[in-house]
């Protein structure tokens, strides 16, 4: 694969603003940027065979440089958080879902080089390709510029991404943590009440409230049950 014209060039340079990072080298963020529904189809042959001049080598090195860099973050914000607890935030924080909403953001989808029949079949919008370009990318800017450099791009990233998966996990465990207070403080679980439900049954509201050592929290709402009783712990907790 050869050097990208004058016009590619400046389409690189477009998105590297558009992104905020800079390359010493437009070849290596191509390359990044080449999927390789490219090279399939070019048959471009060498001694070896065909080509390989696409983004698979640095998407391998980019998923280890974006690991270490969620592994460091995770292991100097939560010094309480043993080995299992960081691995669970680590894998959901460089998912493919993640990763690929990153890239959207990026608007790398626009930068991507495809083959024809992965752009017939929707290949900009796929996580995987956009997941994967990602990490290529990232692998391209440790050899451009190193880790460093890639740190301080990725880490604003996936801070914010860190403190959803938590708060995400801190609502979804609310039962959990008021049932483990009140046995700590009262020797005694909380007792959940469906107070009522109301609107059709395709917007149907629940009503719970829960009962503490005698004090009642709620009733608070949800579109279930459960949810209902994750909201009225949630509400117990803050009380207590």
């Amino acid at each position: 694969m050869g050097p990208p014209d004058a016009e590619r060039k400046k389409e690189l340079r477009s998105f590297c603003r558009s992104a905020g990072i800079r390359f010493k080298s437009l070849e290596l963020l191509n390359l990044s940027l080449t999927h390789r529904s490219v090279t399939n189809e070019s048959k471009a042959l060498s001694r070896a065979g065909p080509l390989r001049a696409n983004n698979e080598r640095l998407e391998f090195l980019g998923d280890a440089v974006l690991g270490a860099i969620a592994v460091s973050l995770l292991y100097q914000r939560f010094p309480e958080k043993n080995e299992g607890e960081l691995a669970k935030i680590k894998s959901v924080v460089v998912s493919e879902e993640i990763l690929s909403g990153m890239a959207l953001e990026l608007r790398l989808d626009t930068a991507l080089l495809l083959g024809k029949g992965e752009e017939q079949t929707g290949g900009r919008t796929k996580r995987a390709i956009l997941a994967d370009a990602l990490e290529a990318l990232i692998g391209a800017l440790y050899l451009d510029s190193g880790f460093r450099a890639v740190r301080d791009f990725a880490a604003p990233r996936i801070n914010p991404e860190i403190d959803r998966v938590l708060d995400k996990k801190a609502a979804q465990d609310n039962k959990s943590r008021l049932q483990e207070l009140s046995q700590r403080l009262y020797k005694a679980y909380p007792v959940y009440r469906l107070v009522k439900r109301t609107g059709p049954e395709h917007e149907r509201l629940f009503w719970v409230e829960v009962t503490v050592n005698g004090t009642s929290y709620g009733p608070c709402t949800g579109r279930n049950k459960k949810a209902a009783e994750q909201e009225a712990a949630r509400l117990a907790l803050e009380g207590l």
